[in-house]
């Protein structure tokens, strides 16, 4: 069944469908989380209670994997906002998770290049690591990046580019040696795939409500 399918028999009360999609589509979640936050299991669970309870405002306009990671962001901005507001730090769009104090809930591979990608992320504002992220992780298109975060496809365009720049900007500020630098801006896209690629976290009980 395809995750319309699964989603109209959860919507009739077929629980099992249900947990089917959240089963298909935890990865995903976890790891959108797992890179942005130091203890992601909170978010994680918040993202599915909030998408039980929209589960029948969801009108099929978009795919579901979308669906769920706007929920996941709407989830990421709470918890941002209200550690900005505890803090007294600057507007959130301006602000990067090194300014938060957040960090990765585990550092995802013993290659220098990518802690490197992953360091140098959390020193972007975090509007253009979430939009990297999602371009590039979760394999979002510029439309369906339009859509989640309510900006024209241009605005999508320009701020993707800048994103980049700035990243291969913090890579030559971070790296050790002209050589571990090389290595990681020759090869970003395959650091980047591997890090999509990572197996997820054992996950814990989540099962939706009819």
């Amino acid at each position: 069944m395809d995750d319309a399918a699964l989603l109209w028999a959860w919507r009739e009360g077929n629980r099992a469908a249900g947990e089917e999609l959240f089963e298909r589509h935890y990865a995903t979640v976890e790891r959108f989380f797992r890179n942005k936050v130091a203890e992601p299991d909170d978010l994680i669970q918040q993202t599915f209670v909030a998408c039980v309870e929209a589960k029948t405002r969801f009108r099929g306009d978009s795919k579901f994997r979308t669906f769920l990671l706007g929920i996941a962001i709407n989830v990421l901005r709470t918890h941002y906002h209200r550690i900005q507001r505890q803090r007294g730090m600057s507007p959130l769009h301006d602000t990067s998770l090194a300014d938060l104090g957040q960090t990765p809930s585990r550092i995802l591979s013993d290659r220098d290049e990518e802690r490197l990608l992953l360091e140098a992320l959390r020193r972007l504002p975090l509007q253009l690591q979430l939009l990297l992220e999602l371009r590039y992780w979760d394999e979002l298109k510029h439309e369906e990046l339009a859509e989640l975060l309510e900006l024209p496809r241009s605005t999508i365009n320009t701020r993707l580019r800048r994103g980049r720049e700035l990243l291969e900007q913090q890579l030559r500020e971070l790296a050790a040696s002209p050589q571990l630098l090389r290595s990681t801006i020759t090869r970003l896209d395959d650091w980047v795939e591997q890090q999509r690629r990572r197996s997820p976290l054992a996950h814990h009980d989540r099962e939706p409500s009819a």
